[in-house]
């Protein structure tokens, strides 16, 4: 059997916008270190992503040191903001909804959400999801009431370079793997492998594969130009779908919280 190595580590720190690739992650229950804990708000205070406003692929996000630096691409100002993520103190919490959950967030700081409106065009705000606040993972398919970060239901993703490659060849424009928002890409193994893998490791952390992954219009915005197309939902649909979903990659929950780093063997 060929060696199955974790190629990629992903994390996204602002829900919808774009990852950041690094060598090395913290796991935690609710997702890695840093992934999706911060996201934008409307004023009714339901999530924005770009599945309403692909514009949002228009920004750049860099780390370093603890602080995460957001670059608007939008024009040639390339406006760009740092943001602290530690809460400031005392900050009251509010209920926020994402999907069909409400959870209790507060806002990291109204000058950071006063940069995205100005971006975007529109009131938000941008809010944090403290670790120790409470959202669950659907109990149909996890148990021990695992937790999630803002992500969209699962705190990891998993998707083998293979298949990307398998639907790169049906494709007449082939595209990235950010189109899927993984955390962790791994190379070696056969297509769609993923999808039956139960219990596994990641270097010295213990995973367990609890759902296939159904993915949304989301995957049709271009990373680069924030334009909606058809692909690869198009593609997909002409092989991975099940009943009214299209799937594609593995949702994970964590067994025990190490780290992880690029270059670790998986093994199942």
């Amino acid at each position: 059997m060929a060696r199955l190595t974790l190629s990629e580590i992903w994390i996204y720190p602002i829900k919808s916008f774009a990852g950041i690739r690094i060598s090395k992650a913290r796991v935690k229950q609710k997702g890695l270190e840093f992934d999706r804990r911060l996201m934008l708000v409307d004023e009714a205070n339901r999530f924005i992503t770009q599945r309403e406003h692909p514009i949002m692929a228009r920004f750049r996000l860099y780390m370093e040191a603890g602080k995460l630096t957001v670059e608007s691409l939008l024009d040639d100002s390339h406006a760009s903001i740092a943001i602290n993520l530690e809460p400031r103190a005392n900050q009251p919490t509010f209920k926020v909804t994402i999907w069909d959950d409400e959870v209790e967030a507060m806002e990291l700081n109204p000058t950071y959400s006063d940069w995205f409106s100005t971006q975007l065009k529109m009131k938000c705000r941008l809010v944090c999801f403290p670790e120790n606040n409470v959202r669950d993972v659907d109990p149909a398919y996890v148990e021990n009431k695992a937790q999630v970060s803002l992500a969209d239901g699962y705190p990891f993703l998993i998707i083998g370079q293979s298949s990307l490659d398998n639907l790169n060849s049906k494709l007449v424009n082939q595209i990235e793997m950010n189109r899927f928002r993984p955390n962790f890409v791994f190379t070696g193994g056969k297509p769609h492998e993923e999808d039956t893998w139960k219990t596994f490791s990641i270097g010295s952390n213990r995973f367990r594969g609890v759902k296939l992954c159904a993915r949304c219009v989301l995957t049709t915005v271009n990373p680069q130009t924030g334009i909606k197309g058809h692909e690869p939902l198009a593609t997909l649909a002409t092989y991975r779908k099940q009943g009214s979903k299209i799937l594609f990659g593995q949702n994970l929950v964590a067994i025990n919280y190490e780290e992880v780093s690029e270059g670790d063997e998986i093994v199942l």
